[in-house]
């Protein structure tokens, strides 16, 4: 899984090396790179293994091919998508376009969420993880436990 938070540095080319234990949990899963789009939910690139990709992709398939609403999930996500490939170092290139959504100059967070990451500029990031845990607080009796967790 794609636990807890890493930060690193954009170099002048745009690149960034990816946190190892990301790429590992990536390579597991026979994949040399990760797939970014700009998050329409938050302001930070959202990264996904190949699989949850295509699972999405056979989401919006599963809508009907004349709503307005499967064009809008294609077009938020798919269309914005771009698979960024591993170099030799374990770095990808972000493009200027996924950098200028999330605002992000030189320094990079990226932060687990179990089966994707994401990634931020720092002090954006910083607003919502206090925001997030002011209503995770709020909202914690939602999550439901399998009996196994019960114990």
């Amino acid at each position: 899984m794609f636990l807890s938070t890493y930060e690193n540095k954009l170099d002048k080319k745009g690149r960034v090396s990816v946190p190892a234990s990301f790429r590992s949990y990536l390579s597991n899963l026979g994949y040399n790179g990760v797939v970014c789009y700009p998050s329409f939910n938050n302001q930070c690139i959202e990264s996904w293994p190949q699989d949850r990709i295509e699972k999405i992709s056979n989401a919006i398939d599963s809508l009907n091919p004349f709503e307005e609403k499967k064009d809008y999930f294609a077009t938020s996500i798919l269309a914005e998508s771009i698979n960024l490939q591993f170099d030799g170092e374990g770095r990808i290139l972000l493009t200027t376009k996924l950098l200028k959504h999330a605002k992000i100059k030189d320094t990079i967070l990226f932060v687990g969420q179990g089966k994707t990451f994401q990634i931020w500029e720092p002090t954006i990031f910083e607003k919502f993880r206090v925001n997030a845990k002011k209503k995770s607080n709020i909202h914690r009796g939602s999550l439901k436990w399998e009996k196994q967790f019960n114990n």
